[in-house]
Parts: structure tokens; C-alpha cells; sequence
């Protein structure tokens, strides 16, 4: 059985979707990012591998939490990099996935 993502998830990944749609994303923003921004927002189940896939990002991108407009009441909030954060379900999204640690369920 797939997991459904938390409600913080869905949460962050609403906010993502709505900075998307008002273009904030940035030029580089991947359909991927899209995608996986719609599928936490609505809640769906999410494959074991999208979980791994989660946590692959944040482990590359835990970074980018030290850049400008990544924090609230910083200027250029929401930076593309924090669209993108979001967009993955947010710091939500980085301990669900680090949470996850599959076996014979």
C-alpha cells in the first residue's frame, strides 16, 4: 500500500502550486517539480520510489535553505529555490520522507 502524504505536506505543497501559478518558480523550475507539487498538494498516494525520490532532493537540496528569500520576512520570499522546497512537500516533506523507512510492511 502506497502512502498518502501528511497534511503539512499537502499543505506546503498547496503553497508551492499557488507560488507556481503566479510564476515564481523560476525559469529553471522542472516538470517534475510541477507534478510532484500537484500529486502531494491533492493528497494522492505516493509510490515507495517517490518517497526515496523525496528524500534524494532534500538531501541535494538542504543547501538551499541558506540562500535569499528562502525564509519568510526575507527579501525575495519565496525564492525559486523555496518554490521548489515546497513544492516537494517542504520541511514536512524532508521528515516524512526521512521517516520512511520501508520494510516487509
Amino acid at each position: 500500500m502506497s502512502p498518502v502524504p501528511p497534511k503539512d505536506v499537502q499543505r506546503a505543497a498547496t503553497r508551492a502550486v499557488g507560488w507556481i501559478g503566479e510564476g515564481r518558480a523560476g525559469r529553471g523550475f522542472t516538470d517534475t517539480g510541477r507534478r510532484r507539487a500537484k500529486q502531494l498538494a491533492d493528497g494522492d498516494d505516493v509510490s515507495r520510489a517517490v518517497v526515496g525520490r523525496m528524500r534524494d532532493y532534500f538531501a541535494r537540496h538542504d543547501v538551499d535553505k541558506d540562500a535569499d528569500g528562502f525564509r519568510r520576512g526575507t527579501e525575495g520570499y519565496p525564492s525559486p529555490g523555496r518554490v521548489a522546497w515546497d513544492a516537494w512537500g517542504g520541511d514536512a516533506g524532508q521528515r516524512w520522507s526521512n521517516s520512511k523507512a520501508f520494510t516487509d510492511d
